[in-house]
């Protein structure tokens, strides 16, 4: 059966962002000179352990000395968790569990509670989703354990999502402080980690808006002429910024677009196999990828910040959106969702 879309990716052999703290997959195949399973698995081994090494050596337990606030709790720390965790599974290393987890217990107090910082505890009333991102790390580190500190720190992050604000369609607000707005961002934000705690906690009734938030992004962010997600929606069409007939953002913003696609391909894993919303999703995914390959600059390989304004004036050809594509599209196949 012919794929029904194509991507290169011979000049993104391996791909780690340090700016938005992305580890993507380690690719390295191409139309051209297609490998054995075992040597690309090989090569990824050696090349994540590289890459494992270095963030350990650079940034101990998780301290990212390029942060505005070195070591605090932050989505950007979060995701660099994400791709730690997925080395010590991938690839049995336990240097990068132990990175997780030193990173983890700087957070987590003996009792479960969370300190963003020293002397901050986790701030409830934000209502960001934002801040919920390193709860995967803590459930990582849970499953790992069992200690039951992390499970109660996992459960607080997870109770967020009943107090969270949402728009009249049911979706979440971004942030209390961006009322009646859904950003693509938010997606990645919190449903992989809520999609997890309820795989890990048997919460099964929690999937049904788990599919609801990503699908009302799809429904309503999606731009009819290019097929791409816009990067925010508000659903008041008030902010200046919106849209007054769609309420979307101007513009097609490519990081926000590989956030979606990551929340996609890391969120379906956890959901149950006869789920009715499982199959939409990985529709959804599909839809997602064909708008990522349509619009890979073909000189290059990568994806311009502005995904459908390649070559115009400003614009540039952006490192983290393209390490989420390569991540999402490499997971997607690998996982069977994507052809």
């Amino acid at each position: 059966m012919r794929s029904m879309f194509t991507v290169k990716v011979e000049g993104l052999k391996s791909v780690q962002f340090v700016g938005s703290l992305v580890v993507a997959s380690l690719v390295s195949v191409s139309s051209a000179h297609a490998q054995s399973a075992s040597d690309v698995a090989k090569k990824a081994s050696v090349q994540g352990a590289a890459m494992a090494k270095t963030i350990e050596l650079d940034w101990p337990a998780g301290v990212i000395t390029t942060q505005a606030r070195p070591g605090a709790w932050a989505y950007e720390v979060g995701t660099l968790l994400d791709g730690m965790t997925a080395q010590s599974k991938a690839a049995n290393d336990p240097a990068a569990f132990a990175y997780v987890k030193a990173t983890v217990d700087r957070w987590v107090d003996a009792d479960g509670n969370i300190s963003m910082q020293p002397g901050k505890p986790f701030d409830k009333d934000a209502h960001t989703l934002d801040n919920l991102e390193p709860g995967r790390a803590v459930l990582a580190v849970y499953e790992q354990t069992k200690d039951p500190r992390y499970a109660k720190a996992a459960k607080m992050l997870f109770g967020q999502f009943e107090t969270m604000p949402r728009i009249s369609e049911g979706g979440f607000w971004h942030k209390q402080i961006y009322p009646n707005q859904m950003w693509l961002d938010g997606a990645f934000m919190g449903e992989p980690f809520r999609a997890g705690y309820a795989r890990v906690f048997h919460v099964t009734a929690d999937f049904d808006d788990i599919a609801k938030q990503l699908l009302l992004m799809d429904e309503h962010m999606r731009d009819t002429k290019t097929g791409l997600l816009h990067h925010g929606w508000d659903a008041s069409k008030e902010q200046p910024w919106a849209d007054k007939a769609t309420g979307l953002s101007p513009e097609v913003w490519a990081r926000a677009y590989g956030w979606y696609a990551m929340a996609l391909v890391d969120t379906i894993p956890s959901f149950p196999e006869n789920h009715p919303m499982r199959a939409k999703l990985i529709a959804t995914l599909n839809h997602v990828a064909e708008g990522a390959a349509k619009y890979q600059d073909a000189d290059t390989s990568t994806w311009w910040d502005v995904m459908d304004k390649g070559g115009q004036p400003l614009n540039v050809r952006e490192a983290s959106a393209s390490a989420t594509f390569t991540y999402a599209l490499a997971k997607g196949v690998r996982l069977g969702y994507l052809p």
